[in-house]
């Protein structure tokens, strides 16, 4: 089951998600693993966001524009287009009023490294990767982690557990005030300032995370 061991982003998208895409999730993900037990190739037909994201991360850098970028990824793969286009929109709006705020330019710098959170509690792993890491003078550091599902938006509560979770990978290095969550589609991060802690995030998370698997096994036995 790949939800036993899970990226952060699809683990937020499946627990906010509506009946009916969570459903789908849930069944593409058991179809997806009986082909792998049946020999199949476990390969899901490649990261549909990851080049977005390495595009989106070359751009801060500098290194390509993100604009021609994606109308070169569009025109190889069309099947793209609205939602490369949607993405990309989100992207640069939010990059665009970032860097109009700050006075200093804002850099960026070495990203952490991939990690993981256990939730020993259900015997799980969420991964936490893909982090945008900036700066901009010796006192403002950014960690930005994307969020990329059209739907459902991230909700407060689940910006709290996505910083949370950053907080519990990252947080030997990094406070929670350096840490944001992008809803990339919609240009909108936040951080705990906006989201405040509550202190109850591993509860919460534990609890909608044992309802996903419950459910994942409830449809398993259709098969």
């Amino acid at each position: 089951m790949s939800f036993k061991v899970v990226h952060l982003r699809k683990l937020l998208t499946v627990f906010y998600a509506p009946d009916n895409l969570r459903v789908k999730m849930l069944r593409d993900d058991i179809r997806s693993q009986m082909h792998k037990e049946a020999g199949g190739s476990s390969s899901t037909g490649g990261d549909f966001y990851g080049p977005f994201w390495r595009d989106a991360k070359d751009h801060v850098l500098g290194a390509v524009d993100l604009r021609e970028r994606t109308k070169a990824r569009i025109a190889a793969d069309g099947k793209r287009a609205r939602l490369y286009s949607e993405l990309t929109n989100g992207f640069l709006r939010w990059w665009e009023d970032k860097r109009r705020w700050r006075n200093e330019p804002i850099e960026p710098m070495p990203p952490p490294a991939n990690t993981r959170v256990a939730v020993t509690e259900l015997g799980c792993t969420i991964k936490v990767e893909s982090v945008l890491a900036l700066e901009s003078g010796p006192d403002f550091h950014r960690l930005i982690y994307p969020y990329f599902s059209e739907k459902p938006a991230l909700p407060d509560e689940g910006t709290r557990l996505a910083l949370w979770a950053l907080t519990e990978a990252l947080g030997i290095t990094y406070g929670v005030q350096d840490m944001r969550v992008l809803d990339v589609i919609r240009a909108n991060s936040q951080g705990a300032a906006d989201v405040p802690l509550q202190g109850d995030e591993r509860t919460v998370l534990v609890r909608r995370y044992r309802a996903v698997l419950d459910d994942w096994d409830k449809l398993r036995r259709e098969y």
